[in-house]
Order: structure tokens, then sequence, then C-alpha cells
């Protein structure tokens, strides 16, 4: 006689209900066609219904106490007047399946952020909590090295640091470098003058600040000298003081540039250090400035050093899984 098979357990499910005591805040929390909670739906395998100010959630325990922060703290931060979007919505699902002391779920994801940084054009928060650790570290340390892969904010949140420094007026200049080398290819062969030249390579820096800044403003401070954008070979030579110094793919340095690069610190100035050590586009057998720098200067007082994963990739989720596809997951 053949054996009955044994009937799968039934995995367990929860339902849980959230009220929102400002309903002007719904539409934003909920995105136009409700793409919000869709979106939350889809990442986290539950069911979102909504009745006015009432939402239910119905799921696996685990991903419906997940999609209940992620909802908390989505409508904390527009109750404190800050805008969300798709990328906003991906970084606090994201956030709230960081591993923490406490468990998988993070109290931190249902608060508003603590850390920010305020611009003319925006306020930026954390996306993950490795920006946030960068943004404690930007507002604290005097020199901070970034690592890590594209797309996990280390230029971007470096320039709006910057730029909300030199308006309050704790320094009194932006110098924005980094390595004219892209991969295989040299200066000499392309037209045009020097500026002409350096320009492409410099043009992530430039839409980094326009992001910041209105645009005349970015071009009066640039006329002016408060901002200055230029390869790393100009920096030879020079003391830099009262500035906030950035180098963007440090990776691309030689021992001898970083080396020059460091030794610019002046006094009252801040300098970040961005750059994937995974993506060295040197010529064969050159040996990157950042690693090497890395390893030498780790563990030095008010020194920080903030390594990003996959994990941390706040474009869209795709960028995230195709660095995870190169790289591995994140540790």
């Amino acid at each position: 006689m053949a054996q009955k098979k044994a009937a799968e357990p039934i995995a367990p499910r929860a339902k849980l209900e959230i009220e929102f005591q400002e309903p002007h805040l719904l539409g934003p929390l909920f995105g136009e066609f409700d793409r919000n909670l869709v979106a939350i739906e889809d990442r986290l395998g539950v069911y979102i219904a909504a009745r006015g100010s009432h939402v239910q959630i119905e799921g696996e325990p685990e991903a419906a106490a997940r999609a209940r922060d992620v909802l908390t703290g989505l409508y904390n931060r527009l109750d404190q007047g800050q805008d969300i979007d798709a990328g906003a919505v991906e970084a606090v699902i994201a956030m709230s399946g960081q591993p923490t002391l406490d468990g998988i779920i993070s109290n931190d994801v249902a608060e508003p952020p603590k850390v920010m940084i305020r611009t003319r054009k925006k306020t930026i928060v954390p996306r993950s909590k490795t920006q946030a650790v960068y943004m404690e570290a930007l507002a604290r340390d005097e020199m901070i090295f970034a690592l890590g892969p594209a797309g996990t904010g280390k230029t971007y949140l470096a320039v709006a640091q910057a730029v909300q420094q030199l308006i309050g007026g704790s320094v009194d200049r932006l110098i924005l470098s980094r390595p004219a080398v892209e991969a295989g290819e040299r200066l000499g062969f392309l037209p045009g003058d020097m500026k002409e030249k350096v320009d492409p390579y410099l043009r992530p820096l430039y839409d980094a600040l326009y992001d910041m800044l209105p645009m005349e403003q970015v071009e009066r401070r640039i006329t002016s000298g408060e901002i200055e954008i230029a390869p790393i070979a100009f920096m030879r030579g020079r003391t830099l003081n009262d500035a906030f110094i950035i180098l963007d793919e440090a990776q691309n340095t030689t021992p001898q540039q970083m080396k020059m690069f460091l030794t610019r610190f002046g006094m009252r100035s801040r300098m970040v250090i961005c750059g994937d050590p995974k993506q060295v586009d040197l010529p064969e057998h050159g040996k990157s400035g950042l690693a090497d720098a890395v390893s030498k200067l780790e563990g030095i007082p008010k020194l920080a050093i903030v390594r990003f994963g996959p994990g941390d990739v706040v474009r869209h989720p795709l960028v995230g899984k195709i660095v995870e596809a190169y790289e591995g997951p994140a540790q």
C-alpha cells in the first residue's frame, strides 16, 4: 500500500495593523498608484491593504514586521519634512534587513535619521547603515578614507558635506580632485587644451556639485576660486589650509601620488579620499596608492576608514545585483 506523504507544515502568518495620524502624508507615503506599497510587497513578500488611515500587513512574521518598520520609517521621514522617492523606499527596505545586536529588525529603520547634510538644494540623509557611519565620520574626523564599489554614495556624500561646510563658513574653499587615469586611455590622445582634456575625467565631481548648489552659484564660486576642480597633478607643491579637499577615484593613484596628495593637508582642513580598491585602472603591475595608504595609515587617531559593500549600493537595485555578481555577496 502506498504511504501517504506527510503534509508540509504551513508557514505561520502574521497580521499587523498601523494607524497613521496625518492623512495628508499618506499620498506621498503610498506613492503614485500605490507604487511604494507595491515595492514593499514585492521585496518582502507581504500583502498590504490600505483603508483610510489604517494599513494592514499580512505575511510571514519577520517579513510583516520589516514591512511595518519600513512604512513607519518612511512616514516618520515625511513627518520630518523629508521627501521620499523610489530610491529612499529601496534603501529603507534594505536597511530593515541588516542584522543588529537586537536581531534582524533594526529599530533605527522606523526612526528619522540621526545625521543629515543640508545644502541649498536638498537635505541628504543616509540610505544605508554604512552611509550613516560615513556621514558621522565626515562631520567628526579630519581625514576619511571611503572604500567600496560604485553607487554607494562615497563621493556624493563627501561633496555634500563639503558644500555644507563651505556655506556654513567652516572652510574657505573646496578642492575636488581625481587622477586623470581611465581604462587604457591617455590624455595625449584626447583633443583640445589641458582643461578640455581633463574635464571629462572630472565630470562626476561637477555633477555632484550641481546637485547641491544652483548652477550659477557653482560657476561663480569656481570663477572666484572658492571651488577648484583639478587633476591630482595640479596639487603638487601646495599646502591646503582652510579647505575641504576630496580625492575621487583614488585607487588610480600611484603610492607616490598618494603620498604627495596626503601631505598637502593643511591647518583647519578636512580631507576625504574615495575609491574602489577592486577597480584599479593603472597600467599593468602598477601598485595602487589607495591600498598602500590604507595599509600604512589604518589606526591613526582622527583618521577614519569606512568600508562599503555591495549591500550599500543605493542606485537602482539592479546595480547592487551586478556588483554582487562580480564581487560576491556582502559580508
